[in-house]
């Protein structure tokens, strides 16, 4: 059989599968039975399948995933974001559209404490969204910002997406994790000029008004208090990976014993907290490991096929700079944002993918940069976005579906000039890495 016939009997089955509504870990597991009993030659298949699902599952680069979690857990559920929303209100100043550039100040800051696209937005919606429609905000800078910057946490350190991609892709959590430092930036600062170009331009959008000041020293006192120690924790977890003193791995675990000291110390910590932030962890990172062992033998399958390497070689060989056959691919990653969720495209793209990175010999951690930005943008596109629906079910009362799309719209076209601006200079992915002390 021709390495095209097979791709498309395995994909396929795969979307067949999908279709009728199976979870797509199980239609992963499906195809993977189906797959190594053929292509692996039957009962010894199953046991090389058993094989590559222990040793992707039991490797170390993925331990900060759990890790990864459990800070966002213990940081949410103590108490400590909403004291930080305190921090940031108090030093942003009279500037166009207030609250919407607060609401992006908060998800940059909560993108630090938890990885989850979906708990940053819930938690900035339920903060910031009755202000806004008290204040008279516009819906487009009431859920806008909102729908943002809760996918922000996909993009800043600790992301588990991020560290998911790394391992899937084969490329070193570590440098990725500091490599996506500069990108997430970007993209907060896009958001905020946005922000303020918009209600500037259209004071209507965002009415200012008048706030009682706070003191100096009141406000330097709260950020000592509650602002230094976030800054402690993104420097255990980013610091030491970038200064070469811990791994990936050995960085998370010093950031999660140091959400467990500030929860302690803000009287946050107790038995029914530590339960609930340990059995949210469980259920993540759970499904995040079925996620693995389906791709990576989905990945090897692939392989042993001659799918892949069919592939690399149709996409190598067509009259496209390296550069637009990138662009291509984006394409197709945003296009498949629009129906799926990030789990589901990076299992479906990076078996396919990377091999054409690496066969174009372009930086793997650049692309897998620009991957990542693609699906935080996927789950803000309609029609199927999923912190799209976690924003509608926390709006206000009266609040249509239409709205929401129209409110995210331009929160895309920002992400979408940053991944230009990335494809242009990859060296704002890759420069970062390049410094790590080793």
């Amino acid at each position: 059989m021709d390495w095209w016939s097979t791709l498309l009997l395995i994909f396929g089955a795969l979307f067949a599968l999908m279709a009728i509504g199976v979870p797509i870990a199980f239609a992963f597991l499906t195809v993977n039975v189906v797959g190594a009993w053929i292509y692996w030659g039957g009962v010894a298949g199953m046991e090389q399948l058993v094989l590559s699902i222990y040793e992707s599952v039991t490797s170390f680069s993925l331990l900060p995933v759990p890790l990864f979690v459990l800070m966002g857990e213990l940081m949410f559920r103590s108490g400590i974001a909403t004291r930080l929303m305190d921090v940031l209100d108090s030093w942003i100043g009279r500037v166009p559209g207030r609250l919407s550039v607060m609401a992006v100040g908060g998800g940059t800051m909560f993108a630090t404490l938890t990885g989850s696209a979906m708990a940053g937005a819930a938690m900035l919606a339920s903060l910031l969204v009755p202000e806004m429609e008290k204040r008279g905000y516009h819906r487009s800078m009431t859920l806008g910002p909102i729908l943002g910057s809760g996918g922000l946490a996909i993009m800043i350190p600790p992301s588990a997406l991020a560290v998911l991609l790394a391992a899937i892709a084969n490329i070193s959590v570590g440098d990725f994790l500091v490599a996506i430092i500069v990108p997430g930036i970007l993209v907060a600062a896009s958001f905020v000029a946005y922000i303020v170009v918009r209600c500037t331009l259209n004071p209507s959008l965002a009415p200012r008004y008048d706030r009682a000041p706070v003191p100096m020293g009141l406000r330097i006192r709260n950020t000592l208090v509650y602002g230094l120690p976030l800054v402690v924790i993104v420097f255990l977890v980013v610091g030491l990976i970038f200064l070469g003193a811990a791994t990936a791995t050995e960085s998370a675990a010093a950031g999660a014993l140091g959400c467990f000291v500030l929860a302690w110390a803000y009287g946050g910590l107790n038995w029914k907290m530590l339960k609930e932030s340990l059995h949210a962890t469980l259920g993540v990172s759970v499904m995040m490991l079925m996620i693995i062992t389906g791709s990576t033998a989905f990945s090897q399958i692939l392989a042993f096929s001659g799918a892949s390497t069919g592939l690399v070689e149709a996409a190598t060989g067509l009259p496209l700079a390296p550069l637009w056959m990138v662009l291509a691919m984006q394409l197709v990653i945003l296009l498949m944002g629009c129906f799926m969720e990030p789990l589901s495209i990076m299992m479906l793209t990076i078996p396919i993918f990377f091999p054409i990175v690496q066969a174009l010999e372009l930086s793997p951690i650049w692309f897998a940069a620009l991957m990542l930005l693609n699906m935080e943008m996927a789950t803000i596109t309609p029609p199927f976005g999923l912190v799209l629906f976690v924003v509608k079910g926390v709006a206000p009362k009266g609040t249509t579906i239409g709205q929401v799309y129209r409110a995210a719209l331009p929160f895309i076209a920002c992400e979408a000039a940053v991944l230009i601006v990335l494809l242009v200079f990859p060296g704002l992915v890759t420069g970062l890495p390049a410094m790590m002390g080793r």
